[in-house]
């Protein structure tokens, strides 16, 4: 009899990196399961995909959903076993702390951070937390960002949800030893996704003292993101991930590598700052002042 080829979930397989990681893991012989927000999508993802792709229609931020989702996933698995998970489901919204809605902020943190988590939660017996599970561990593998690990001006509530999801993956990797499934962090710098398309325009806070700054911002991150990597080169880490014996705990896949990750890591708090300030083009408001009043 034929083994069954090995199962996995992606959240947030609509587009970007989801919609490659789906496509580059079944070209690779794995059965895929994806989230997606809804019906239109599911439709679309089954003939685009193929039969080996199952849609799950579910929000990662609603707790119900997600369980429905991973409970009509387990009855179609036919030891009950994943393989993996892929913790890709995101959103992105860049501006002032000072004045970013606070709607906003918290939902990137119930997306990227509480959402990750209730679906690692609700797929842990899947992948191996419980007692006489029949297969090997699964991978539990989330998409943080380079932003998880630098900080950078007008992004700060989405930093904040990325710092935080490393830090809670961190701890859930010390936790899960016992049962030696293993967690993975991937953090790509800039990749041509639409989720930066979906960001507000750059006139959005003109109505606020960083209107300028922000303007400026927003161009450098459009000029960065079509210099960045392409979503199926993610995809193809990401496969390369889940077939590995023993990953590493934390991967960097980023475009121009030295100059966006090795130098910027190397320099102090107070020298990072200088060279943001230098690449948005900010300066000091004092001086404008002073120009003004000259």
């Amino acid at each position: 009899m034929n083994k069954p080829p090995d199962s996995l979930l992606i959240t947030g397989t609509s587009t970007g990196i989801g919609y490659s990681a789906a496509s580059a893991f079944l070209n690779a012989g794995y059965r895929v399961f994806g989230t997606v927000r809804n019906e239109d999508d599911a439709v679309r993802l089954r003939r685009e995909l193929g039969a080996e792709f199952k849609p799950l229609v579910a929000d990662v931020t609603n707790p119900g959903a997600v369980q429905a989702a991973v409970e009509a996933m387990r009855r179609e698995l036919p030891d009950g076993c994943l393989a993996g998970l892929v913790n890709n489901a995101g959103i992105a919204r860049s501006g002032p702390l000072a004045n970013q809605e606070f709607q906003e902020i918290r939902a990137m943190f119930e997306v990227n951070l509480f959402g990750t988590l209730t679906v690692i939660r609700a797929c842990l017996p899947l992948l191996g937390m419980r007692p006489k599970h029949p297969r090997a561990p699964g991978k539990i593998i989330s998409i943080s960002s380079s932003a998880g690990k630098m900080s950078v001006p007008f992004l700060g509530a989405y930093v904040a949800s990325k710092h935080a999801l490393e830090g809670m993956s961190n701890s859930l990797r010390r936790e899960l030893m016992p049962y030696e499934i293993p967690v993975v962090l991937v953090g790509p710098g800039s990749v041509k996704t639409p989720i930066w398309g979906k960001a507000p325009p750059e006139g959005a806070y003109d109505h606020t003292p960083f209107g300028g700054f922000y303007r400026s911002f927003r161009r450098v991150v459009r000029a960065s993101a079509e210099k960045g990597m392409v979503p199926e080169e993610i995809a193809k880490l990401l496969v390369d991930i889940m077939r590995a014996k023993r990953p590493k705990t934390r991967y960097a896949p980023i475009a121009h590598r030295f100059a966006n990750w090795t130098l910027p890591r190397l320099l102090s708090d107070r020298q990072l700052d200088r060279m943001m300030y230098r690449v948005i083009g900010m300066r000091r408001v004092r001086d404008d002042a002073r120009r003004t009043t000259g």
